[in-house]
This record gives structure tokens, sequence and C-alpha cells, in this order.
């Protein structure tokens, strides 16, 4: 039955690298001061009568540190387009010359800057929640095994220690990720 701890470690495991992959987008689709495509990743387009993901019906570009251009693949879904960005909660206008949308990014203020930071730790948080709910629900999973008979106190013991290293890992994972957007939300 060792098949079933390592099954239920795996799992764990997989599960553990797609919360933090999870994360890593969240933090992401944060606007530091520099135009990034991946800021509008969560951004959606309607599109002949559907919501259509704005990379889908667009092309963007960043031709200079503070501007993003969208270029749409159908000239026809400029003002679509241009509604969603209004809409987001990115807080920058769009402007359109009626080929392509450009968002200019601002300079951050400082409170605005401390304002993001805020806003990333809670997001970090929540991917730290996500990584302990997967240790839990896997803990109980070799709990339940150790009461049938098909797993031993020192197994369980052993998978414990095990699950424990890949909380450890995850969390860290996200400690880096958490890292890395403060620093890029401290630059000027």
């Amino acid at each position: 039955m060792a098949e079933d701890k390592e099954g239920v470690l795996k799992e764990a495991e997989a599960k553990m690298k797609k919360a933090v992959s999870v994360n890593r987008e969240d933090l992401s689709s944060i606007r530091s001061g520099r135009a990034s495509p991946s800021l509008l990743n969560r951004i959606s387009v309607e599109y002949y009568g559907s919501q259509v993901p704005l990379n889908q019906v667009a092309n963007m570009s960043v031709p200079e540190p503070r501007l993003l251009v969208i270029a749409p693949y159908d000239p026809n879904s400029i003002a679509a387009i241009e509604k969603a960005l209004q809409a987001s909660d990115l807080g920058i206008m769009p402007s359109n010359d009626g080929q392509v949308v450009r968002l200019a990014f601002p300079q951050l203020t400082e409170d605005r800057r401390k304002e993001l930071i805020r806003l990333a730790h809670t997001r970090a948080e929540e991917g730290r929640i996500a990584v302990r709910g997967v240790r839990r629900h896997a803990k109980q999973d070799l709990e339940r095994m150790k009461k049938d008979g098909s797993l031993s106190q020192d197994e369980e013991r052993a998978a414990e220690n095990r699950l424990q290293k890949l909380t450890d890992q995850s969390v860290a994972e996200v400690d880096a990720n958490l890292k890395h957007k403060e620093e890029e939300l401290s630059e000027v």
C-alpha cells in the first residue's frame, strides 16, 4: 500500500506547485511602474457576443518601459478593447488612434507604492493559505490511511515529515515571489 502514501504525497506536491504558480500570476498582475503584457492577463473583452481574453484578440508590445501598445487583430474590436481596459482595475485611461490602443503608465507615487506592497502581501498570504490547505488535506488522507491499517505509525510520521518539507519549500517560493515583487515596486 506504499503507492497510496506516495500518491497522496505526489498529489500534494502537484497541488502545492499549482498554488505557487497561481500566486506568481496574481503577483505579476499587480501593476508596478513598468509596462508589462502580464498586467493584462486577467482582462477579457466582449468580442462578438462572448467574453474572450484580451491576448486572444490583440497583440501586445512594450516599445518603451512605461508604454504598452495593444494592436487588435480585428480593427472593429478596438472600442471593445478600450471599454474593457476602462472597466478594469488598472487605473489607467487608454487612448487609441484608430489602429492601436496605448496605455501610458505614470510614475508611481509613494502612497500608491505602499498600497501596492500591502496588496502584494495580501496576495502572498492567500498563496501561503492555499499551500497550507493542501497540506491539511494530505495530512487527513494520511491519518485516514493509518486508521484503516494500510499505513504504520512510522510510515505516517515519515510521510508527514516529507509533506512538511514540501510545504516549507512551497511557502519559501511564495515568499521569494513576494520579495521580488516588493523590490520591483520599490524601484523608483
